[in-house]
């Protein structure tokens, strides 16, 4: 059971990283740096990187789980 755990949170990273490794530059252009600054933008953008990182961890671990590479 430990090892779905830690699955689960590397995956939860890796996602996370990706996500914000890609969209980064493109939200704060779209914001604008004197918007982008303030923390209420902030806290909008990682809440959607939290819930990418979560749905993304989801649906890895369900395909593992239906291709028999992963049982919990």
């Amino acid at each position: 059971m430990e090892k779905i755990w830690i699955i689960a949170v590397l995956v939860f990273i890796i996602i996370s990283f990706l996500f914000w490794r890609i969209t980064r530059g493109h939200f704060q252009k779209e914001y604008g740096q004197k918007v982008w600054k303030q923390w209420a933008t902030r806290f909008f953008y990682w809440q959607g990187v939290v819930f990418v990182g979560t749905g993304g961890t989801l649906f890895v671990l369900f395909l593992l789980k239906w291709s028999n590479i992963l049982s919990f």
